[in-house]
């Protein structure tokens, strides 16, 4: 049972964090407000400087002057925005002050301002966080808190751009090229450019910047429900997006001569998370508060075990996905679909479950990525035995729908404040990169005990009721092929659970449920045409999909009595790439894209493109003719996409799927050792920044240009795509190149794929074993061990043959020469087969010399080939000399066995 009276607080603490360095956007605005004088003639600046900024004397100056006035600001923007944020004045803003106290230093306000200034405890709790999340030791901090504004790229804090992170990774350079442009977060934005492209000199057109951009997010705020103001939690996750929307180009660090690499948004959510944190350890123990602000004042507590951090991974993902009945593949673009958000889902319940059994708020949620999540709360008793109902509620949840087959595994790690401390100097090993190991070690062994089923009490392993389950009429799912059937849902007999993975498969299909409720309970008391709920609770969550506006109102009653957990919107990029992708809810990037039935589909289907259909693919286009909502193409008419009209008016190229899988290679080492001096903040930006590439570039570019491919799972480090098979194979090449623009063209980040191309038909199951086998295969490879001690990876397989980006790039442009010389000497489908033939003799030479005979063959049957055309003596040179150095030379001598691809890529694409 959620307790709002401490939830409540555990907001405000988190909101304070949050906005600690709010001033940092509106100093570097320059907001007019700021210099609004009262009768005195003293500006707004000028007095709050006095109240929360450094101050430093130097010899030359008695007044002095005062550092980080971005402080100042902060409580300047606080007054000025307060009006579009819930209540943070009144009787009820524990744990601050009340404005009508008589005391008012502990107010939210004074608490998120005087970060650089503390005086009381909660100030100390800002301002410890702070510290914290930037991996400072408290020395250091000093030193820092006397800087001057100034960052390592020799820029000011107007003027500096936002490094990548990614340029860095297990790079020793010490000039970056690239930055991130001053921009909302837009599809196009995701990407860094040239610093030339977008770091100023002038300051006036640095500032004019970021005054255009404060001004954006001021009136975006607006964009959040009014209504939604009255549940501090649910505002809090909303305004937690448009936060990242903004900040997440904006540099944290500009003093100091600090690197400008990560984000206020970073920042300022891994301070939120270690403040709650940090105040809920305290609060919770009933600790004395001065004896505690001495101690965090002086430093000497941060060897204190405050922290703990909790981690989830999902486990069973492909059994949990690819479980097939009988009747799967009817159902199984929908179903599969559907399974994959649910995976999603799953994750981000277990994660809100974790959130509301601890009564932390949704900041506490400092990662969430492809199934696994990390949550900052404080190390109390009541902590673990919170976490130990939480682990025994989802396993029971898992093992009544999923039989064991799949789960979610926590694991936790304690961790102080001196855990969280960065290498300096020469020291490679900080104790955050111990850390982290602890945390990787940590999950990996709760993979090894999943349902705890060799803890003291254990989970029976044993369902003794299973077989009694079953309904002796409704017999097994269909779907599934292993739950008791309780339902027929379109004749046919599954489980609930297969029922609502196939409703959100068709949900998915229509652009206009772009909204998710989650509510403490099912929704039972309002029916409202728009909203769609599961019939399955998740954890004990009511789950419910609904659209994109008008909506909020009709869910009053929810808000009113708290009902309403969260309100997500989880809509994909729209297809202007430089659209801000802020639509006034929190924002969950859990969706992917699906090609849907069009009317161009419905002239090709007349013209016979996709040939002799089934009674289901018939009854799809049935479907969309009468308007019956949007419909998801099957992939037997996704295998015919590919095909294309000849100068005759016949369809050519064949008909076939390609499973595109692929992941980040050495992503452990990546998090463990890329990034030299880590942080907390730095390990939340990365694993943002990877994650932001499959789940909001790769669907965009979808949508943009592969229109056909359709989205398995795509998100943390790793995506699974099945689409026509030349265009997954073009998508390969265009996402490895995009990519390498996205990582700053860092020659140490790189992903590898595997391709598997098949008719349709095959069940998904297959598909996927196929892809996967495919992926290990590229993941594997090394061709010269002497030469690549390590295992390089970045590689592709594809048509069974392996080779690295570059060599696939050279192949696939032999290809395109193959389509050029088709059309300037016509060759014949005889010939480019008899190319294989000849390529089988040249992969044999090395062990039967006698081969080597495939180069008269080729000149045989090539002039052969040409004097069939009739071409003059001239031509025929000309041909013999072109095809001998395009085909002989550069592809078959040169490429060898990779060759193949080339030429298979050619031929399929010829076939009738």
């Amino acid at each position: 049972m959620t307790d709002h009276t401490i939830l409540d607080s555990s907001c405000r603490v988190a909101l304070a964090a949050f906005l600690h360095d709010l001033g940092k956007f509106a100093e570097r605005a320059r907001i007019s407000e700021a210099e609004e004088k009262d009768s005195d003639g003293n500006s707004q600046a000028d007095k709050n400087k006095q109240l929360y900024c450094p101050h430093r004397k130097e010899f030359t100056d008695a007044r002095g002057y005062y550092t980080h006035v971005h402080a100042a600001y902060t409580a300047i923007a606080i007054d000025l925005l307060e009006d579009k944020f819930p209540p943070l004045k009144g009787h009820d803003v524990a744990p601050f002050a009340s404005w009508r106290a008589s005391d008012t230093d502990d107010s939210l306000i004074n608490a998120a301002a005087k970060h650089h200034t503390p005086d009381t405890f909660l100030q100390w709790i800002i301002a410890t966080a702070d510290r914290v999340a930037s991996g400072f030791e408290r020395e250091t901090f000093e030193q820092y808190n006397q800087a001057e504004e100034g960052t390592s790229t020799g820029k000011t804090h107007y003027t500096a751009r936002q490094l990548t992170l990614m340029e860095q990774i297990c790079s020793d350079k010490e000039n970056y090229q690239y930055r991130y442009a001053l921009k909302p977060l837009s599809v196009e934005s995701l990407f860094p450019v040239k610093a030339e492209g977008c770091e100023r000199n002038d300051k006036n057109e640095a500032q004019a910047e970021y005054k255009s951009l404060w001004d954006t997010f001021v009136k975006a705020l607006d964009d959040i429900p009014r209504a939604h103001r009255k549940d501090l939690s649910l505002w809090l996750d909303h305004f937690e997006t448009l936060w990242g929307h903004f900040a997440h180009v904006i540099p944290s660090a500009t003093a100091f001569n600090a690197k400008p690499d990560v984000s206020l948004y970073d920042h300022s959510r891994a301070t939120a998370a270690l403040a709650t944190a940090l105040w809920r350890y305290h609060n919770d123990r009933g600790d004395d508060q001065e004896t505690t602000k001495k101690a965090m004042q002086e430093g000497s507590d941060w060897d204190e075990n405050k922290f703990l951090l909790i981690q989830g991974d999902f486990f069973g993902i492909q059994n949990f996905i690819f479980s097939s009945g009988g009747e799967t593949n009817k159902q199984a673009a929908k179903l599969l679909r559907g399974r994959s958000f649910y995976i999603s889902l799953l994750s981000e319940c277990a994660a809100l479950k974790i959130l509301q059994t601890l009564n932390l708020p949704a900041t506490s949620q400092i990662i969430n990525a492809a199934g696994k999540f990390l949550i900052v709360a404080p190390n109390t008793e009541q902590t673990l035995q919170a976490l130990q109902q939480v682990q025994t509620e989802i396993n029971q949840w898992f093992l009544e729908h999923s039989w064991g087959q799949a789960g979610i595994g926590f694991a936790w790690e304690q961790a102080c404040c001196n855990d969280f401390r960065r290498s300096k100097g020469d020291n490679k090993t900080s104790p955050f990169d111990q850390l982290i190991k602890r945390l990787f070690s940590a999950l990996e062994d709760a993979k090894y005990q999943r349902f705890k089923l060799c803890a003291e009490q254990p989970i029976p392993p044993v369902f003794n009721t299973f077989l009694d389950s079953f309904d002796n009429e409704k017999g097994v799912c269909q779907i599934d092929g292993r739950s008791p059937a309780s339902i027929n849902y379109k004749n046919i007999a599954m489980c609930q659970l297969a029922k609502d993975q196939i409703d959100i498969g068709g949900y998915l299909a229509n652009p206009k449920l772009n909204r998710l409720m989650i509510s403490d309970k099912p929704i039972d008391n309002i029916k409202h045409h728009e909203l769609k709920p599961l019939t399955l609770d998740i954890f004990g969550f009511g789950i419910s999909f609904t659209q994109e506006s008008g909506t909020s109102g009709h869910f009053s009653p929810l808000l009113k009595d708290r009902t309403l957990l969260r309100f997500w919107d989880f809509s994909l990029p729209d297809a202007d790439n430089t659209k801000c992708l802020w639509k006034g809810y929190a924002k969950r990037a859990i969706n992917g894209f699906v090609p849907l039935l069009n009317d161009t589909d419905i002239v090709e289907y007349q013209r016979g493109k996709f040939g002799k259909l089934n009674k289901e693919d018939e009854a799809l286009f049935e479907k969309y003719r009468d308007g019956k909502n949007e419909q998801i193409k099957n992939f037997n008419l996704i295998a015919c996409e590919d095909r294309k009209l000849d100068d005759k008016g016949n369809w050519q190229g064949i008909s076939a799927l390609t499973t595109l899988k692929g992941d980040i290679d050495n992503l452990g080492i990546i998090f463990q050792q890329g990034l030299g001096a880590s942080t907390f903040a730095k390990m939340a930006g990365l694993s943002r920044q990877i994650n932001a590439f499959f789940t909001l570039y790769l669907p965009w570019l979808c949508q943009a240009k592969y229109e056909n491919t359709y989205t398995v799972f795509a998100g943390g480090d790793d995506f699974f795509l099945i689409g026509p098979w030349q265009s997954q194979i073009n998508l390969a090449l265009e996402l490895q190149k995009d990519f390498k623009r996205y990582v700053a063209d860092n020659k140490n980040v790189h992903f590898s794929v595997g391709l598997s191309t098949t008719k349709p038909g095959m069940p998904i199951r297959m598909l996927a074993e196929m892809g996967e086998e495919a992926l290990e295969n590229a993941k594997s490879y090394n061709p010269d061990p002497k030469k690549y001690k390590d295992d390089p990876k970045n590689a592709v397989s594809c048509f069974s043959q392996v080779m690295f980006w570059d060599e696939f790039n050279t192949v696939m442009k032999s290809s395109e020469r193959l389509q050029d010389l088709s059309k300037v000497y016509d060759l014949s489908t005889g010939y480019t087969y008899g190319l294989l033939e000849l390529l089988d003799m040249a992969s044999a030479t090395k062990n039967d010399p006698a081969k080597s005979i495939w180069h008269s063959y080729f000149s045989y049957r090539t002039m052969r080939m040409l004097e069939a055309k009739k071409l003059s003596e001239q031509q025929k040179k000309t041909g013999l000399q072109e095809l001998g150095n395009d085909i002989a030379k550069q592809g078959i001598e040169d490429q060898g066995e990779k060759y193949r691809v080339a030429l298979f890529n050619y031929l399929y694409q010829k076939r009738s």
